[in-house]
């Protein structure tokens, strides 16, 4: 009788399918997301955070690394503690893996598109669905569509994950491993995400297509658009 149940339970389990979980979108990398954001791209490639990835070597930063306590003689371009915030992804899918060229297929070993906007193997086709259905119907597109597919628009919490994750920050949730470049070692690295975003740490704004609308809508998105560059043709 015992073997029957257990040959019963058995077969059930077999006949039960199992529950499917959702995949987190993958990271599509920079080289994706500049074939068609191409003056963007442009433009953040002469940033700080393009070049992230290169203060990691050996014999880079030197002065920065001695008052926070690192060797500068030491490559720590394949350090699991400084990958999450010098390469994109890391440890995600798609994302940035250690020791691989940080220019390579996806360029994904700087602090590219991605990091800001989320994993962009979610939310990259509903932009051409929208733009397509401007074109088409002039209509515009809800942007919770991206939020469901994974895009982020909460720019301050991006930010801060790496510039505010040491302890004592006003980071919710800060968490090893934490930067050592704290105000601490050097009032430069006070982060004040309002200031931040006007400086040229990031790309160039351009003016907006209108292929979204409502909520989410980022902070300060109104007053970059009053000064964005018209794309050219």
């Amino acid at each position: 009788m015992k073997r029957f149940l257990l040959t019963v339970l058995g077969t059930l389990s077999l006949a039960v399918p199992a529950i499917a979980t959702a995949a987190e979108p993958a990271y599509v990398g920079v080289k994706t997301c500049t074939k068609c954001h191409d003056v963007q791209g442009e433009s953040w490639a002469g940033t700080a955070h393009a070049k992230a990835f290169d203060s990691l070597k050996a014999g880079a930063k030197t002065d920065e690394k001695k008052k926070a306590k690192l060797d500068p003689a030491k490559d720590y371009t394949k350090d699991k503690d400084c990958m999450g915030c010098h390469a994109t992804g890391f440890g995600k899918a798609g994302g940035f893996a250690a020791g691989t060229e940080p220019g390579g297929a996806k360029a994904l070993g700087t602090v590219g598109c991605e990091s800001c906007h989320g994993a962009g193997g979610g939310y990259r086709d509903e932009h051409g669905k929208a733009e397509k259905k401007l074109k088409k119907d002039g209509q515009a597109t809800p942007r919770k569509t991206l939020v469901a597919a994974g895009q982020n628009f909460d720019y301050e919490r991006a930010c801060g994950t790496c510039h505010l994750n040491y302890q004592g920050s006003a980071l919710k949730g800060a968490k090893p491993p934490h930067t050592p470049f704290t105000p601490a070692v050097d009032a430069k690295y006070k982060f004040e995400y309002d200031k931040a975003v006007r400086t040229k740490a990031l790309h160039e704004h351009y003016k907006l297509k209108g292929s979204f609308e409502g909520e989410p809508v980022p902070k300060v998105r109104a007053e970059f658009q009053k000064t964005a560059k018209d794309i050219p043709e």
